[in-house]
């Protein structure tokens, strides 16, 4: 699976043991910054990595800023991205049987390197579990159509 992982300023510890983590479970890591503690705004990050799982370039994403909060908001701005934030080992599993998720929020800093380390791992091993979540997903996928197709009307 190619996984593309990228963090603000508050992330950026963090990410790098993302990384590795990601390709000694046998995946392709691809590292879309940040590149330093320096100070940067999330949504440059976030934006890539959504716009590339949105454009079937990467299967999956993972994005860390200080809460996880305003990353999920900019990638879910992305047709078909499917960010989630999630705090727990359930959140994380649950996001990936229910809703297929396809990037995962993380949060620098009220995450603890063992929780993080567990959710990432669930979240790459858990599998999505269709059936009426499928048909929930479809009408998340309509939603998107109709919002663009009226803006391509306006």
């Amino acid at each position: 699976m190619k996984i593309a992982v990228a963090s603000d300023h508050r992330g950026f510890a963090i990410k790098s043991k993302i990384l590795q983590m990601i390709s000694e479970a046998g995946h392709e890591a691809i590292d879309l910054g940040t590149d330093s503690i320096e100070s940067v705004d999330y949504p440059d990050f976030a934006g890539q990595v959504a716009k590339s799982v949105s454009h079937g370039e990467i299967d999956r994403g993972i994005l860390i800023c200080g809460s996880g909060l305003g990353m999920c908001i900019v990638a879910n701005k992305f047709p078909n991205v499917r960010a989630t934030q999630c705090h727990d080992d359930l959140s994380a599993e649950m996001s990936r049987l229910h809703n297929d998720s396809n990037v995962l929020c993380l949060s620098a800093d009220m995450l603890g390197d063992k929780l993080i380390n567990r959710m990432i791992n669930i979240w790459l091993k858990t599998e999505f579990e269709g059936g009426r979540h499928a048909r929930r997903l479809e009408k998340i996928a309509e939603i998107e159509r109709e919002v663009a197709a009226e803006e391509d009307r306006d």
